[in-house]
């Protein structure tokens, strides 16, 4: 029991240390990026929503950033994590691309969701080049999203 409360915290504090990171301030996307690369990200990101419902945890660990991936250690972990942190992307539907965009240096693709229970959410994903040209998930912050006024 005391080692899930401190699984919970240390998420906790790993999801507001990277929220906290990301400034209001958003600039153009980085004009080196061509339609294979957003198509890229958009796959990989993709990929990771989809082996989050399939509880796929390897599938959804090779999706993290090597810094990512040593910070949580193994897949199981990680999904540990993801459940308790992050139900939202854990288990999200009406799933629709946003903009991606350069905030402070770092490429973040941002996307809408509908969590489980059913309140909707914005999620940016911190995307990372790896050396061979890949794209990885390099953390993830989530906030409500504003009122669509449907």
């Amino acid at each position: 029991m005391a080692g899930r409360l401190a699984a919970r915290r240390f998420s906790f504090i790993l999801a507001l240390l990277f929220f906290a990171a990301l400034p209001a301030a958003a600039q153009a996307a980085d004009p080196a990026l061509g339609a294979g690369d957003t198509a890229a990200i958009r796959g990989v990101i993709s990929h990771q929503l989809g082996a989050f419902l399939k509880d796929d945890q390897t599938a959804a660990f090779s999706d993290a950033s090597p810094t990512i991936q040593a910070l949580f250690h193994d897949p199981d972990t990680f999904m540990q994590m993801v459940r308790s942190a992050y139900q939202p992307v854990y288990r999200a539907s009406g799933v629709e691309f946003r903009e991606l965009t350069m905030i402070e240096g770092r490429l973040v693709q941002r996307v809408y969701m509908v969590g489980p229970d059913g309140i909707a959410v914005l999620a940016d994903y911190e995307m990372q080049r790896q050396p061979d040209g890949t794209w990885r998930i390099n953390g993830c912050s989530i906030a409500k999203a504003p009122d669509q006024g449907v």
